[in-house]
């Protein structure tokens, strides 16, 4: 650990690989978990206090948030592996300039996209066949969340610059208070004052604002190096080119596989309200066993940025065969839970009894969840790639996911009915797979001597 300038941070750069990248990574798993638990009781609260109808009006728009956190997530991300570049090699001076860059790229972002989709609202939500009976809670739900986004980018900034010098442990603290809020406003706005599903966005929302307040007044006095000044608002093309292709090609990965989702969900939210509730219950269920893998693809992403900008490529091998090994491990345990208490998970989380209900989600979870070795291998190597500067090859891996959602939505999903979505996506990851695979291995930074 480092103090003085920087606060409290992690140097990944220097130690044993594998017990830094836990060390890291265990904060923000815990961050994600917190973050995720909110959502889960948004929607427990939503089933058992406003029913079925209101659960699938949020389902049947929740891909939707889903992407745009994805986006302005991916921004972030892929701005802080610039800074976790800059802080690798110790040039404190870029550090600084890419900071202040990134708050102005990312403001810039955020005002064109979230006013594009507030105009084009009702004609997104009509593509993607969300139920007339459903459709103005879900429009409601909605537009109070995309309006919140403003709030997603600000924390989502101070904490991926913190991430990106080392320090996880203070973006969990908050998130932590933010969970802890959004439970208590949860049950005030939909229980108390009878807001409906515009209750739980709006205590979402608040409680974003909490974690982002308390995130930004923790570097305003604990981490001077991440402190701008005057100077350091300069727009130099150079920098705000790399910068934004770095944080574009993070955002675009993140919305090819959030916009297959979308169009996937276009076609799920045809086959009924019991279907839907299914899957939006199955979805958080996966979104929590994939939650460890997603976290150390984050991880990597910052291990290897640091490790990149400090000319240590016999560490990134290091950290990131010890990950896979771990991840492969993890897929081993989550096969054994999918097949024995996902019925379980799916009846608590819909707050459901509902035979159909429970089937089908079990369904989903027990095919997919056997995949999951293949999501270890495109997590990790995707962001490893990142971290190192391929921006292409990541990209490219996610644009074969959404062609090939939109084939299976245009095409078998009509057909098939809800099989045609529990196959969709084991498919498409072995798709996926393979160019990940092919580009680590001939990439001398990641897999054999270094050149």
């Amino acid at each position: 650990m480092a103090d003085g300038k920087t606060g409290k941070t992690l140097n990944l750069t220097e130690g044993n690989p594998l017990k830094l990248i836990l060390l890291f990574a265990i904060p923000v798993f815990l961050g994600r978990l917190f973050q995720m638990m909110y959502s889960l009781i948004d929607t427990k609260i939503v089933g058992s206090i406003l029913g079925e109808e209101a659960l699938a009006a949020v389902g049947s728009v929740s891909i939707l948030y889903n992407l745009l956190t994805g986006i302005f997530s991916g921004f972030t991300l892929g701005f802080s592996i610039v800074t976790a570049q800059n802080y690798g090699s110790g040039n404190e001076k870029l550090l600084k300039k890419n900071v202040a860059s990134s708050i102005m790229l990312g403001m810039m972002t955020a005002v064109v996209i979230i006013f594009a989709v507030l105009l084009f609202l009702n004609p997104i939500l009509h593509a993607m066949n969300v139920p007339e009976e459903q459709f103005c809670m879900a429009h409601d739900y909605i537009r109070i969340l995309v309006w919140g986004m403003f709030v997603t980018l600000a924390y989502n900034l101070c904490a991926d610059m913190l991430r990106a010098i080392g320090d996880s442990v203070t973006p969990l603290i908050f998130l932590v208070i933010a969970a802890v809020t959004n439970i208590v406003l949860d049950y005030l706005f939909i229980g108390g004052f009878s807001m409906g599903v515009s209750g739980a966005a709006c205590a979402t929302v608040l409680s974003q604002l909490v974690s982002a307040v308390l995130c930004f007044l923790r570097i305003k006095s604990g981490f001077p190096i991440l402190h701008i000044s005057k100077n350091d608002l300069e727009w130099e093309r150079e920098r705000m080119r790399i910068l934004y292709q770095n944080g574009l090609a993070m955002a675009l990965m993140s919305s090819l596989v959030n916009c297959g989702t979308l169009i996937l969900q276009t076609g799920i939210n045809k086959l009924g309200t019991n279907i839907i509730v299914a899957h939006t219950a199955a979805r958080k269920v996966f979104e929590i066993f994939s939650l460890p893998v997603s976290v150390f693809g984050a991880s990597m992403a910052t291990y290897c940025g640091q490790n990149y900008g400090a000319g240590k490529y016999d560490r990134i091998r290091q950290g990131l065969k010890a990950v896979l090994g771990i991840g492969c491990v993890f897929s081993v345990i989550i096969f054994i839970l999918s097949h024995t208490i996902s019925p379980y998970l799916i009846s608590f989380i819909a707050s459901s009894k509902n035979k159909e209900v429970i089937y089908w989600g079990t369904q989903y979870l027990v095919y997919d969840m056997s995949f999951q070795v293949v999501c270890v291998f495109i997590v990790i190597l995707r962001n490893s790639l990142q971290g190192i500067g391929d921006q292409r090859t990541p990209v490219f891996s996610s644009f074969i996911e959404l062609a090939g959602k939109v084939v299976f939505t245009l095409v078998f999903v009509r057909r098939f009915g809800y099989w045609a979505v529990i196959w969709t996506e084991p498919v498409i990851w072995i798709c996926m797979v393979i160019p990940l695979i092919v580009t680590a291995a001939g990439n001398p930074v990641l897999f054999g001597k270094q050149k």
